[in-house]
């Protein structure tokens, strides 16, 4: 038994009967105020991807997707995303668990107060991908492509499907980041520097070492470059390339898939590669800058 709880019986002893029953209901009308929350996370907040109930959003289900639109969101082009799926699926060479589950909402506001992050697309391993209203916008623009962007968060929900629950803190970020911008052929367009100018910028000084992504040392590492986390994308998906030009798509794809299975990156990097991964990335970084 807790020291709480027993301190709490111990106050619950010594005071009077009706003092007793007050904070039994204190403590019942606390327990009722925590579920009311956690129901509203996840209901219209920030656990809605984790949600087993959808409110207010119409299903519209495809032959590969299942579609949520909520009021006003004017979205409709279903077919276009489903068509994507399948080429997904071929280049990892992995099946989705379940449909994936596409999200539109009305407004940005909406999108912000039930999405984990403000980024233009966001993917779970709920299997769900949200898609923001600005993002809509931009693609009518001509600023992003909508299948480039949802083939590379497609990507995401397809590994961390596979990877299963809390894959989005075991699966390398660098790696689902690299992943997702090379399969979508996504270097060189929109904000993302292309191959050449990401290799130019590696030559110049400008790198960030993969496993220093998303940490604390990130802030501390220089990029005098003019989108910092596009270009840490392009490097990612460039290093990616790498591999694969090297050691040949089956063996990445030996390795993506022991990483799903497993989490020791370094001992799977050195039993598929028969290198180090320091090692691999002191190579290509030589490569960028020598061509050897």
């Amino acid at each position: 038994m807790g020291s709480s709880t027993k301190l709490y019986r111990l106050v619950q002893r010594s005071l009077p009967p009706n003092n007793s029953m007050q904070m039994n209901k204190i403590a019942y009308c606390i327990s009722i105020l925590i579920i009311g929350i956690v129901a509203y996370l996840f209901l219209f907040g920030k656990l809605f991807a984790f949600s087993p109930i959808i409110i207010g959003f119409d299903k519209h289900e495809s032959k590969n997707a299942i579609f949520y639109i909520q009021k006003d969101s004017k979205y409709n082009d279903f077919e276009l995303i489903d068509t994507l799926i399948p080429s997904v699926e071929n280049f990892h060479e992995l099946n989705f668990i379940r449909k994936p589950r596409i999200f539109t909402f009305q407004d940005s506001l909406t999108y912000i107060h039930h999405s984990l992050s403000k980024a233009r697309f966001c993917a779970f391993s709920s299997g769900r991908l949200f898609i923001s209203p600005w993002a809509l916008k931009e693609a009518k623009q001509g600023k992003i492509s909508i299948p480039i962007y949802t083939k590379h968060e497609l990507s995401h929900v397809l590994i961390l499907q596979n990877k299963g629950i809390f894959s989005e803190l075991k699966f390398p970020e660098w790696l689902l980041e690299g992943i997702a911008v090379y399969s979508a052929n996504q270097l060189g367009t929109s904000f993302y520097p292309g191959k050449e100018e990401t290799y130019k910028a590696i030559a110049q000084g400008n790198f960030m070492p993969p496993f220093d992504f998303k940490t604390k040392r990130e802030s501390k590492i220089n990029l005098d470059v003019k989108y910092r986390i596009t270009f840490m994308y392009s490097e990612f998906a460039c290093i990616v390339d790498y591999l694969i030009k090297k050691y040949g798509k089956d063996k990445f794809l030996s390795y993506m898939k022991a990483l799903i299975k497993e989490n020791d990156h370094d001992e799977i990097f050195k039993k598929i590669y028969g290198v180090d991964f320091d090692e691999s990335i002191e190579e290509f970084l030589r490569y960028v800058t020598t061509g050897i």
